[in-house]
């Protein structure tokens, strides 16, 4: 049959070919994983941001730590200063209640002398001649301790210019200007029965002249002219606070004013309530309920009426006065907004 001619010039043994070997290439071909750098690189920032987290936290934690610390000095300092403010406080009040303690002149200065005994003030009194304070102590000198026994005067504890003294002459000039004289010229009785006894009536309500007071000046010659005050414990409403701890003459316990900064004012003195020396009978049971002449009498005349140096002291202390206020050199606010000027 008719083969294909050799190609001229080849070898026949030449034509065998090798297959291509796949085993060195398989090696030189490793697959790479192009997400491997990101990875790494987004984990080295979290790292990063983590340990950033961590300081801050630290730095935060010990901020913390130095304010708690701080409150905690800032508190011991503030209970510091309270307790120190407490004492002061104290020391202030302490200083009042001495000064109150050496403040005997008698209260009652109604005209121009300066009484310093109860037959001083007896003598002023007897010079308003036909007032009914000026009969029952012409009363009291004729007939003595006899006279409290009798039916008008047996309830009478006295008149107000002679039942309290004061240890300075200037304050008891002061005291009875800031009363008036019809005030310090009233007649303190215990009870409503007493005030009934120095005044009766007619059937048809006009005053008996032969009866209580105006029977009894009428008999001495000093016929009873105006009118008169009487005062009646028994219905007056009693300070109702606490008193002056170990104070011998029952002082009222008020709070010291306070300027509204916490201030004690300048040149305050104390209260005149408090100024006023009593005797010891009239300090308790004085009136049915069993109360003393401080508390009821003299709390309803001068209330918390406050005494300071100067009257400019005194006006700087406007804010913290209530319910009136005297100064030594003269000055008087009679109450809250109620000035009284010019000379005595």
């Amino acid at each position: 049959m008719f083969q294909s001619p050799t190609p001229t010039g080849i070898n026949k043994h030449s034509l065998h070919t090798n297959p291509l070997s796949i085993q060195g290439a398989s090696s030189a071909l490793v697959p790479v994983d192009l997400n491997e750098g990101t990875v790494d690189a987004k984990e080295s920032v979290q790292n990063g941001e983590m340990l950033q987290v961590q300081s801050i936290f630290r730095h935060s934690q010990k901020l913390e730590d130095d304010l708690r610390m701080l409150g905690t000095k800032i508190k011991q300092h503030e209970n510091n200063l309270y307790h120190l403010n407490s004492e002061k406080n104290k020391l202030d009040d302490s200083i009042l209640h001495l000064q109150e303690s050496s403040s005997k002149a008698t209260i009652g200065d109604m005209d121009n002398p300066n009484p310093t005994n109860d037959e001083e003030v007896n003598k002023q009194i007897l010079q308003h001649e036909k007032s009914a304070a000026g009969i029952l102590c012409q009363l009291k000198i004729r007939h003595g301790a006899q006279a409290s026994h009798l039916t008008l005067t047996k309830d009478v504890v006295g008149i107000v210019a002679t039942l309290g003294k004061v240890e300075d002459d200037n304050l008891s000039r002061l005291f009875s200007e800031y009363l008036g004289v019809e005030t310090m010229l009233a007649i303190v009785c215990k009870t409503y029965e007493g005030v009934k006894a120095l005044e009766m009536y007619d059937m048809e309500g006009c005053i008996n002249k032969s009866c209580g007071l105006h029977g009894l000046g009428a008999s001495i010659g000093r016929a009873l002219d105006g009118r008169f005050l009487v005062i009646c414990l028994e219905y007056l409403r009693p300070y109702a606070g606490n008193y002056v701890v170990n104070d011998a003459q029952r002082k009222l316990d008020f709070l010291i004013p306070r300027l509204p900064n916490g201030e004690l004012p300048s040149g305050f003195l104390g209260f005149a309530v408090n100024m006023i020396n009593l005797d010891s009978s009239n300090l308790f049971c004085v009136t049915p309920s069993g109360y003393g002449l401080r508390e009821t009498l003299f709390y309803n005349l001068f209330s918390r009426l406050q005494v300071y140096k100067t009257r400019a002291e005194m006006i700087q202390a406007l804010p913290c006065i209530s319910e009136g206020a005297l100064s030594l050199d003269g000055g008087m606010v009679r109450s809250c907004g109620v000035f009284s000027l010019g000379n005595r």
